[in-house]
């Protein structure tokens, strides 16, 4: 069964913050350090160009964010996370998610979707985005701090829109 991606509601924010907040506390993919709360979640994904979520079966089963990397003239560049429940991977969520922020970031003028810290060992997220024809920049030594303090390379990846 395949999932579909829409925009998130506020409805939703119980299940997204659970999501995002699972991959925080494993500190092995996002920077964050910080659990969202209902009222950071709020501001958090509204305030970004685009909030989607992945649902099978009506249940959400992952989630992206879709912003600029930067501002003024690198603004139109953009940055995305992807977030997928644990007993939900491996099941396409995190392609669906991704191919979904493709298009998503062109309808919104965006020229390049560039990924500043995919870390090294996150070897399902590097497959998937060499796959779906992402260049690598090149990696980062010891850029990404692992919840035990030690330090994991980084690789930056890009894909024109």
């Amino acid at each position: 069964m395949s999932a579909t991606v829409r925009e998130y509601k506020p409805d939703d924010l119980e299940d997204m913050i659970k999501i995002w907040n699972e991959v925080v506390k494993s500190a092995d993919a996002f920077p964050q350090t910080d659990f969202l709360s209902i009222k950071s979640a709020e501001d958090f994904f509204k305030n970004q160009s685009f909030t989607g979520v992945a649902q099978i079966d009506n249940e959400i089963a992952g989630l992206y964010i879709l912003h600029p990397n930067n501002i003024g003239r690198c603004s139109h560049i953009a940055n995305a996370s992807y977030a997928v429940k644990s007993n939900a991977r491996g099941k396409g969520i995190g392609d669906t998610l991704v191919r979904h922020s493709l298009k998503k970031a062109k309808e919104l003028d965006f020229k390049i979707l560039q990924f500043n810290a995919v870390v090294k060992t996150n070897r399902a997220a590097i497959k998937l985005y060499k796959k779906l024809g992402f260049i690598s920049l090149g990696t980062i030594p010891e850029g990404f701090q692992k919840a035990d303090g030690k330090y994991e390379d980084i690789i930056l990846f890009y894909h024109t829109l």
